[in-house]
């Protein structure tokens, strides 16, 4: 079907095909035979596009209406003296307030494969008193242009804005899905082969104050119509020790944030990751949080990945932005090609966390089944197997599983699927959020160079 008439990102990401976890599902044992299909020894590479903007000669590089580049250990955008000032009416609160903001516009970037879905991320500081608005331009195959997109309306905090998704963008080739760029009607042949990112930051006027951007870019990628994908082959074990969070002792949990459960499983796996990287929360932070609930880190990074028109945790680009707000660390959305891949990751010391799809029956274990789920990657069996960190689990203790690796991979790669009705669906073809250092070792930049991050 076309992607006009498939549901939304939040549908796709939160509803529950069948019935939650209840009592701890049995972890599948490492080794467990499988014969989906026979195995291809070569793993196919997704084609996937990343370019960032980081680097000092970046900022430099692009066109400034208001803003300078900063130089330093981790080099960014700043205001300098603002373009002018703007009214905004936040869709949320109701409440107008001016605004002095300035623009920075990227160089065209071409892409090295003509893209069905774009999705941009960025990382930033926003003080009190700033926050931040990214937009993505492009030009199609046919030589038309679309029109600039909202691809997110961002503040590190919730009191001067709300931060929100945009709904409603298309140009009748293509639309936004709440952080996502997608071409209407892949099967046309349309394609988006170039694009700009535009991004305005913006301040209370007069106030001296700025956003600083360490990091903006998208992954473009050609995103195929396949139920299988070509299995790979089993290279390595090791286990990452990472922190394990359960979403579903929060069910009921801050309503306004969609009420904990199985709608923080992307905050729940985000934290978990911001942890085993050193990020923590001070008792003042998380002062707001009910005492007596466990583990309150984990509504911390609900309230503030929240996005307030996908009324929902899920937003695949906040939730990297949020992980960017602890120091030292950066945060991207991409595409992965290949548990090789995420192998690859692992070996350096990178998990992470993974979007899928299933029914209950297709991943053994699990003892659920879902519609949109993202999990933490932190190792491989012997045997080749998916050590996860399953938020769906319901007590921190079993958070961890062991997931069949052809089941697993093909779960999460595949772009078709049926549903439990029969009706075919959606899947999010190896999106994955990455966080690692600002700074990453030689090893650890070259694990990522490989997955095409930079």
């Amino acid at each position: 079907m076309s992607r006009a008439e498939q549901p939304s990102r939040r549908t796709l990401l939160t509803a529950a095909i069948a019935a939650a976890v209840a009592g701890g599902a049995v972890p599948a044992m490492a080794g467990t035979a499988t014969a989906v299909e026979d195995r291809d020894k070569t793993a196919a590479a997704r084609p996937v596009d990343n370019r960032a903007w980081t680097t000092y000669t970046d900022w430099r590089g692009g066109t400034a209406h208001g803003t300078r580049a900063v130089a330093g250990a981790r080099p960014g955008l700043v205001i300098g003296t603002a373009a002018g000032t703007t009214d905004y009416t936040d869709p949320h609160t109701g409440r107008t307030a001016t605004w002095e903001y300035a623009t920075w516009t990227s160089p065209v970037h071409r892409l090295s494969v003509p893209a069905t879905e774009v999705i941009a991320s960025w990382n930033a500081h926003t003080p009190a008193g700033t926050w931040l608005q990214t937009e993505l331009q492009g030009t199609y195959s046919d030589g038309t242009d679309t029109p600039w997109y909202v691809m997110g309306r961002w503040a590190a905090g919730d009191e001067d804005i709300r931060r929100t998704s945009v709904d409603d963008q298309s140009d009748g080739k293509s639309s936004i899905w709440t952080d996502t760029f997608a071409v209407d009607e892949p099967a046309s042949g349309l394609r988006l082969v170039s694009y700009r990112l535009r991004l305005t930051l913006y301040r209370s006027p007069g106030s001296g104050t700025t956003p600083k951007v360490w990091r903006v870019g998208a992954m473009g990628s050609d995103v195929p119509d396949r139920f299988t994908v070509p299995a790979s082959t089993p290279g390595l074990a090791r286990e990452l020790t990472v922190p394990r969070y359960s979403q579903e002792i929060h069910k009921g949990q801050y309503p306004e944030y969609d009420n904990g459960g199985e709608a923080w499983c992307s905050p729940t796996s985000s934290q978990m990751i911001i942890e085993y990287w050193g990020g923590r929360l001070t008792e003042e932070q998380l002062s707001w949080v009910d005492p007596s609930y466990a583990d309150p880190q984990i509504c911390h990074a609900a309230r503030y990945t929240y996005d307030y028109q996908y009324a929902g945790c899920g937003n695949w680009p906040f939730n990297a932005a949020y992980a960017a707000t602890f120091d030292g660390l950066q945060g991207v959305v991409t595409r992965l090609g290949s548990l090789t891949d995420l192998e690859t990751l692992i070996a350096a010391g990178i998990p992470a966390i993974t979007s899928q799809s299933f029914l209950k029956t297709e991943l053994t274990g699990a003892g659920y089944g879902t519609s949109g789920h993202l999990m933490t990657v932190i190792g491989f069996t012997a045997d080749g197997d998916v050590i996860a960190n399953d938020p769906a689990s319901p007590s921190d203790e079993a958070v961890r599983r062991v997931y069949l690796r052809r089941e697993f991979e093909n779960i999460w790669l595949r772009t078709k699927r049926y549903n439990a009705s029969g009706k075919v669906v959606s899947g999010t073809g190896g999106v994955c959020y990455l966080y690692f250092p600002a700074h990453p070792s030689p090893l650890q930049r070259k694990a990522l160079a490989a997955v095409g991050v930079r």
